[in-house]
């Protein structure tokens, strides 16, 4: 595990502007996540549903990448704070953003809706065939699948473009929830799904969607830190690339 770094220094008035313009972009990132992803899902085609969250997380790593990083997942956030990419200050302002950014997201939802249309509200269940330890270990291996990818995407040893660092990222989002939605809706986001579960009022094995993603993403950022991470680029390769 990489050493942690605090990170005080983030909320000094030199440096809070910028943080600030990034924990409102994890707050929006997330809002519109939920808000179209809950609105796709009223559907109920597991395909449709797969394929409009791996196109949102695409658009919002587009568009807001830059800002904050896009992590619209405290499991991405905690596995960047395991790898040494983020401070322990900026991770739980960003967790801390993400879960109220989420909230607001299905809110928003079920306001613009006909209740008619409300389903679960985006709300996910284990199958009756799946266990809750059962349940933990599909969370956390389509988590491991999508933190791995980020991490690989993001590398900064690698020259990737930054079009298909995202579409490729959401195209895991994809191929994790047509892994996994039939047995335990593919969160793959504790965020996401506590966004559903305050406002549907539900909190049946809650803890399944945290501990499964969160075990996912850290056992990804340890086994990339330690092993797959790429070399650092020597200069003249760098120079070469350039050319």
């Amino acid at each position: 595990m990489a050493s942690v770094k605090w990170g005080f220094e983030e909320i000094s008035a030199h440096k809070r502007p910028k943080l600030l313009r990034a924990l409102l972009a994890e707050f929006l990132g997330i809002f519109m996540l939920n808000l179209f992803g809950c609105i796709a899902a009223t559907c109920g085609d597991p395909a449709v549903i797969s394929i409009a969250f791996g196109f949102e997380v695409f658009m919002i790593i587009s568009a807001l990448g830059h800002v904050s990083g896009s992590h619209i997942n405290p499991a991405v956030t905690v596995g960047f704070l395991v790898s040494g990419q983020v401070t322990l200050v900026r991770a739980v302002l960003y967790v801390v953003v993400q879960c109220v950014g989420a909230v607001a997201g299905t809110a928003c939802m079920k306001a613009f809706l006909p209740e008619s249309e409300h389903g679960e509200l985006c709300h996910l269940y284990l199958d009756p065939s799946i266990s809750v330890l059962r349940g933990v270990f599909i969370e956390c291996s389509v988590t491991f699948l999508l933190m791995l990818t980020v991490l690989g995407v993001s590398d900064e040893n690698k020259s990737e473009s930054k079009f298909s660092a995202a579409l490729t990222v959401g195209l895991v989002v994809v191929l994790g929830n047509l892994s996994a939605i039939k047995f335990t809706g593919a969160s793959m986001n504790p965020g996401r799904y506590f966004g559903s579960a305050v406002i549907a009022g539900s909190w049946e094995n809650h803890w399944v969607y945290w501990a499964g993603p969160l075990l996912g993403a850290i056992a990804a950022s340890l086994l990339y830190v330690h092993l797959f991470r790429a070399p650092p680029r020597s200069r003249e390769n760098e120079q070469g690339h350039d050319l």
